[in-house]
C-alpha cells in the first residue's frame, strides 16, 4: 500500500465532525504563549502520536468539562496581567486570580489530569463582539468543538457563541497555531491570489 493510499484510508477516521471549526492555515503563534513555552517547554512539544482525532464525548467526560469550567470560573478571580504582575501580557497558571488565558491553562491542566488528550483541549483566540480579544479553551469532540469561556458557566457549541474565532493551538503540536474560518459570517476584505 503505498504512502498516499494509506493516508487516505486513515482519512475517515479523523475527519472532523459536523459543528468543528475550519483550519485554513498556519497563524503566528501569540506572544504571551511563546513566553509560557519559554517556561514550560514541554507543553509545547509536539505530541506523541500526534493528533488522535476528537474525543468520543460521553456522559461522563460532558460532566468532568462542566465541573472544571465550572470550578476554575468560581474559584479563579479575574484580574488582568497589569493588576498582578505589572505587564501588559503574561500567561501563567493561576492560583487566586488571572485573566482569561489563565483561565484556560488551568482549564486544559485540569482536564489533562483527569484523562483527557491535550490534542483536543485548544486554547483558541477570539474576537469579543466589542472587537476586544479573548481567549477560551476548544475541547474537540465527536459531537462538535464546545467551548469553556470564563466569561460564563454554561459550555457551549462554538457555533452558539458570539465570539469571532481568529486562530488556535494545532491539535498535533501546542507549540504552533493554526488559522481559523469563522463560516458563519461573510469574509470581509479578503483578496483572492
Amino acid at each position: 500500500m503505498t504512502a498516499a493510499i494509506a493516508i487516505a484510508a486513515a482519512a475517515p477516521s479523523l475527519a472532523a465532525p459536523a459543528g468543528a471549526m475550519r483550519i485554513i492555515g498556519k497563524a503566528s503563534q501569540p506572544i504571551g504563549h511563546y513566553e509560557f513555552c519559554q517556561t514550560y517547554v514541554s507543553e509545547c512539544q509536539p505530541l506523541p502520536g500526534g493528533d488522535k482525532g476528537p474525543l468520543s464525548l460521553t456522559e461522563d467526560k460532558w460532566r468532568a468539562l462542566l465541573d472544571v469550567n465550572y470550578t476554575v470560573n468560581t474559584t479563579i478571580t479575574p484580574m488582568t496581567d497589569m493588576e498582578l504582575y505589572g505587564v501588559e501580557e503574561r500567561w501563567a497558571y493561576p492560583t487566586t486570580a488571572g485573566d482569561c488565558e489563565d483561565f484556560v491553562l488551568l482549564k486544559r491542566k485540569m482536564l489533562m489530569q483527569k484523562g483527557f488528550d491535550a490534542s483536543d483541549l485548544l486554547i483558541t483566540v477570539v474576537l469579543q463582539p466589542s472587537g476586544e480579544g479573548h481567549a477560551v479553551l476548544t475541547v474537540r469532540t465527536d459531537r462538535g468543538d464546545y467551548i469553556l469561556d470564563n466569561m460564563r458557566n454554561k459550555v457551549l457549541l462554538w457555533t452558539d457563541t458570539e465570539y469571532t474565532y481568529l486562530k488556535r493551538q494545532d491539535a498535533a503540536d501546542p507549540g504552533r497555531w493554526v488559522k481559523l474560518q469563522d463560516g458563519r459570517a461573510v469574509a470581509v476584505g479578503s483578496v483572492s491570489q
